[in-house]
């Protein structure tokens, strides 16, 4: 195999693509803003390339600056990472009209599936479990008190485009709908260029449960496993795991295998991510498929022993899926991601400042990714995500035991962040015992609970910085 990859983004997500950019022995280039000019991840990739500006329209996502870092670097494959221009239609198609490879789904399908209601449109034509929906709404309010009326309060209006829980309103009746139209379109528009919106039913109480897919374009698909991100804050994934907790492991592996057929039929490529909500007594209802890498991919490849960024360069470059992944994986032990985020763990606000010390820990079974050093700058241009750590257990109290045990062994300082709201969470009696739903962390902040103080679990012998914690394909 050969080929230079360019990663076109910033953070804790460049140092993991690199990890497998290694392990195939692929050259790597990567960029950075002036605002990211001592980002860790520099250090990491042969060619290193300077895009100017500090506000992401002026770094990264500006195409032409990185179609020039592509360019400059001789990469012949561009990875867009997760954010920014990963699911950009435009960019997807800039990137191969330039003769390079973009490692990810094709163009049509960044364009289909980010358009949520012509991906219900497309799933539930193969027959996709749905909850009820509207079609887009016009500017006519009666229009929207029809169709709410019609799917039954209450509803969520929500933006067409775009993602991460960004323009999301509950309305529980006529007036709060009233009141949320307008706020969600100009949300919509400011975030996403389109003020396109809709209306879904609202589940209250529901788990978030998606399903892991790989597929090479020819009708090859399969479902790696399911994961369950149900813990989120103002529809944000706070802490995410696989296999999800409580659930019956032959209906979820049945619907895997029925998406992952869906998918596939449809010609889908590369990989993605069919999130679905669940309630007790209703089941499944589909939510939208992400078209990228997603910061939670790595639960799965912990549980399945998979490189699934290795797997996505390799379907990019044309291998088919038989031969990246020869069999099904099985689903083994369990595995639990928490995000540590720059910001006050009580009132949630963003935290910048310079990071006058800074140490990950290093432990058996834990995976730990971060953009940052001791030193660095945490600036308040993007997302404030400072690192990722993922721990495997062979049962999930071993995975969280471990996961908490790393969570206390970071040093932060200069900088605030959530980790005491993590430990936290990890701690409450409801998450411990696999009761998660969406709903659950207002629980959680009004129970009182506070983390314990340091609590590395004894005994864990510490582990050399770089080994593989997971078996390759």
């Amino acid at each position: 195999m050969s080929a230079k990859v360019l990663i076109a983004n910033r953070g804790a997500v460049v140092p993991r693509v690199i990890e497998s950019c290694r392990r195939l022995e692929l050259g790597v280039a990567v960029v950075h803003s002036d605002a990211d000019a001592e980002g860790a991840w520099l250090d990491l990739a042969d060619d290193v390339h300077a895009l100017g500006g500090e506000a992401p329209a002026d770094s990264y996502l500006s195409i032409p600056k990185l179609l020039e870092a592509a360019a400059a670097t001789g990469a012949t494959a561009v990875h867009p990472g997760y954010g920014f221009l990963s699911e950009n239609p435009a960019f997807a198609s800039a990137v191969r009209a330039a003769g390079l490879c973009f490692i990810g789904p094709d163009a049509r399908w960044l364009e289909a599936m980010g358009h949520k209601t012509e991906a219900r449109r497309l799933m539930a034509g193969q027959g996709m479990p749905m909850g009820a929906s509207s079609g887009l709404l016009g500017p006519d309010a009666a229009e929207a008190r029809a169709a709410a009326a019609a799917i039954g309060y209450p509803v969520l209006v929500k933006p067409a485009q775009g993602g991460g829980g960004i323009g999301m309103l509950a309305a529980h009746d006529a007036a709060e709908l009233d009141k949320a139209l307008e706020r969600a379109r100009t949300m919509a528009a400011r975030s996403f260029g389109s003020a396109e919106i809709y209306l879904e039913r609202l589940m209250e109480r529901p788990r978030h449960v998606e399903f892991q897919i790989l597929a090479d374009g020819r009708g090859g698909a399969v479902c790696l496993s399911e994961r369950d991100c149900s813990l989120q804050r103002r529809h944000q994934k706070v802490i995410e795991e696989a296999p999800a907790p409580g659930l019956d492991r032959a209906e979820v592996t049945a619907l895997g295998d029925r998406i992952a057929g869906m998918l596939g039929s449809l010609g889908y490529d590369n990989l993605g991510t069919v999130e679905m909500l669940w309630e007790e007594g209703a089941g499944f209802a589909f939510l939208e498929v992400n078209t990228r890498l997603q910061v939670e991919h790595a639960v799965t490849e912990e549980v399945t022993g998979t490189d699934i960024v290795a797997a996505q360069i390799r379907l990019a470059l044309g291998e088919p899926l038989d031969q990246v992944l020869p069999r099904r994986p099985e689903v083994r032990g369990h595995a639990v991601q928490a995000r540590i985020y720059a910001e006050d763990p009580v009132r949630f606000l963003p935290s910048a400042g310079r990071l006058s010390r800074f140490k990950t820990p290093v432990a058996e079974a834990v995976r730990v990714y971060t953009g940052y050093r001791e030193g660095g700058r945490v600036t308040p241009f993007y997302d404030p995500l400072v690192a990722k750590v993922i721990a495997r257990g062979a049962t999930r109290d071993e995975a969280l035991d471990r996961l908490d045990g790393a969570l206390a062994g970071f040093v932060v300082e200069g900088i605030k962040t959530n980790i005491p709201f993590l430990r936290r969470a990890i701690g409450h009696p409801a998450f411990r015992a696999g009761r998660v739903h969406t709903g659950l962390t207002p629980e959680i902040l009004a129970s009182g609970r506070q983390p314990p103080e340091k609590n590395i679990p004894r005994g864990i012998p510490q582990k050399k910085r770089g080994d593989v914690p997971w078996p390759t394909q």
